[in-house]
């Protein structure tokens, strides 16, 4: 086993070219996951995406991959969600209509409010750098955030947001008019990361390495 070797869940949505370029660059060897036996055999697993959730989780029953995600992240081996896969790990979202996620992370996707106390309107999607602070309740120690700074900034593009059952379980989050938004969730070696860290620049990468090398 490698702490190198990691696995990117490919079900036909999300930019998988930059993230396999992210990680090589700290130094991975990728493989794609297309089948269940790719996700049974791998050492670290990612899912990325974009787009809506109800067409990520058609896309992963349809190619029989949500049960082998469940059996791998139950194995306790490290799994990380970027943008959409981050918010697939949720129990529900509600985005277009109600559908059903991963519910690895307990929480539901909503729509980002975009209006604010004082009348004014907010753009969707929240895009564009951001700048992430750490919870009260989370710590970024032994973390995929070990060594960035509070106030770190992020890129994002999103219209919904993870709000979680357990608060303890959020690591970082943003503002965004008068939301704060879950940008870095965990529980035990399951993450999610409401940013694209791909595109996140030193900092970005800094996270992706923490990844492959602190969890195992």
């Amino acid at each position: 086993m490698s702490l190198l070797n990691v696995s990117i869940i490919d079900y036909g949505i999300g930019n998988l070219y930059s993230v396999q370029q992210a990680f090589e660059r700290c130094g991975a060897t990728v493989r794609l996951a297309r089948t269940p036996r790719d996700i049974e055999l791998a050492e670290k697993l990612v899912l990325p995406g974009v787009g809506a959730f109800a067409d990520g989780m058609l896309e992963l029953n349809r190619r029989e991959l949500t049960g082998p995600i469940l059996e791998y992240a139950a194995s306790n081996r490290p799994l990380l969600g970027i943008c959409l896969g981050m918010q697939m790990l949720a129990t529900s979202s509600e985005e277009f209509k109600l559908s059903h996620g991963l519910d690895l992370i307990p929480g539901k996707v909503k729509k980002i409010n975009t209006k604010t106390a004082s009348g004014a309107e907010l753009r969707l999607p929240h895009t564009g750098w951001t700048k992430i602070y750490q919870t009260k309740l989370g710590c970024w120690d032994e973390s995929i955030l070990n060594g960035c700074k509070d106030g770190v900034a992020v890129y994002l593009v999103h219209s919904y947001a993870l709000s979680t059952e357990d608060n303890s379980s959020v690591l970082a989050e943003c503002s965004y008019g008068d939301n704060r938004i879950a940008t870095v969730v965990r529980k035990g070696n399951i993450y999610g990361c409401q940013f694209h860290p791909e595109k996140s620049g030193l900092d970005g990468l800094k996270i992706l390495s923490n990844f492959l090398t602190r969890l195992s």
